[in-house]
């Protein structure tokens, strides 16, 4: 698989459990522990992943989680030296149309996204639901406080 992508290559499958530690914590998202990535990998319906052709390096990926009829997009990151090239959208694409070829009827593709991949999303079709729908999370994370 590889979307057209000068200087990158768009891989079916996750990174390895290092690179997607160094994903998320160098993209700036919340830290994760090795047993939490593994879990998140091997739970994963999809995942696909970008290496930088010249390095080898995984620079973006992306997670699919449950595959029954409910696909939420778990993981998308890029590293910030390789972000404005495309690869987000590349990945995005690749994991969009697994759904689109695998997916039963009716699949319901969803995601929680920080404000910087809004534009992302939005460009991919994604559209916030409200006020049909909205959403919400609860973090479990240890001195939480309601």
């Amino acid at each position: 698989m590889n979307d057209t992508l000068p200087g990158y290559t768009v891989l079916d499958g996750p990174p390895t459990i290092p690179d997607y530690l160094t994903l998320r914590s160098e993209a700036g998202m919340s830290r994760k522990t090795e047993e939490q990535t593994a879990a998140g990998i091997g739970g994963a319906w999809a995942a696909i992943h970008a290496i930088h052709d010249e390095s080898g390096d995984t620079v973006g990926m992306g997670l699919i989680g449950d595959g029954g009829w409910y696909f939420h997009v778990i993981d998308m990151a890029v590293l910030p030296p390789h972000q404005g090239r495309g690869i987000g959208s590349a990945v995005l694409r690749a994991l969009l149309d697994r759904i689109r070829r695998d997916a039963p009827p009716g699949a319901y593709v969803s995601l929680m996204a920080d404000e910087p991949g809004r534009p992302l999303y939005e460009r991919h079709g994604f559209a916030d639901p409200a006020p049909r729908t909205i959403g919400m999370s609860l973090s479990m994370d240890r001195g939480a406080h309601d």
